[in-house]
């Protein structure tokens, strides 16, 4: 018996990076997925991974969605249920640092990017846990949501908006974890320090600029104490850890940090990324 069997989890934000490799991990496990993203292209690639690992094609649902609109939640859902019948486990794991149209950052990024960072990274998440939970309370599941050492105390000035939101989500899972838990659903974050993952190009990178940012970072101890940058592989892990009661019931509205040591210095704010890139 593998660790998820019988059980149905979403995730959100599949198509790549670190949602691909948790679905790729939840199905290997065991689990019935529904893998979602807006890249069709992308999210085939998640799907075949998945069936190359000796997976059923009938224990993977692939949506095509955007998770921002009410529409996209609704048909994650609905065809989770209609597929699987039921829901154990959702791990909100879509967003991004959403680059502003006019490349500004800080403070003079525009309001329309703090609708756009805000909308992806904080409202999605509300939004599909609260259509979610009726179904977790019958199957007294997991969620859990992923965060970024960004929230912390330590200053953000370029992206203040993306850690503003991830900020947020750290109080929405303390807040749900308790009025959830009566309900016998656990709720948990991760906060991801550096990971080599395509958040880079997301953000308006070239994808040679966003490999030299991951390998010059990883060389930086004052910026990854660990020496070596973050896999995706490395945060599904711990997803799958959170996500597995039996190995971690009594964790409740817990932030777990797997960053390298990052957070514990956080030299890479003090970096010039520009300087360091060419």
């Amino acid at each position: 018996m593998t660790r998820f069997a019988e059980k149905v989890a979403i995730i959100t934000g599949s198509s790549n990076g670190i949602g691909r490799a948790t679905a790729v991990l939840f199905a290997r496990e065991g689990a019935k997925v529904t893998i979602t993203g807006r890249h069709a292209e992308r999210l085939e690639e998640t799907r075949q991974q998945i069936l190359a690992a000796g997976v059923s094609e009938q224990n993977v649902n692939s949506v095509v969605a955007d998770v921002t609109t009410d529409a996209g939640q609704d048909e994650i859902l609905s065809t989770t249920l209609g597929k699987f019948g039921k829901l154990d486990i959702l791990v909100n794991n879509a967003g991004a640092a959403i680059p502003d149209s006019q490349s500004k950052t800080g403070t003079a990024q525009s309001i329309e990017s703090y609708d756009a960072t805000l909308n992806l990274n904080l409202r999605s998440v509300i939004a599909l846990t609260k259509k979610a939970v009726p179904h977790l309370s019958s199957t007294k599941g997991e969620i859990v949501n992923i965060s970024s050492i960004a929230s912390g105390l330590h200053a953000t000035p370029d992206f203040p908006y993306y850690s503003i939101a991830k900020a947020a989500i750290d109080q929405y899972t303390r807040n749900t974890a308790i009025d959830l838990i009566q309900h016998g659903i656990r709720v948990n974050s991760i906060s991801p320090g550096l990971v080599a993952t395509g958040f880079g190009s997301a953000m308006g990178m070239p994808e040679e600029t966003s490999k030299k940012f991951y390998s010059t970072m990883a060389t930086m101890k004052e910026c990854v104490p660990a020496g070596v940058m973050g896999q995706p592989q490395d945060i599904a892990e711990v997803i799958a850890f959170l996500a597995d009661r039996k190995t971690s019931s009594y964790i409740i509205g817990h932030q777990l940090v797997v960053d390298g040591g990052s957070s514990l210095i956080m030299g890479l704010h003090c970096q010039d990324f520009a300087k360091l890139l060419h």
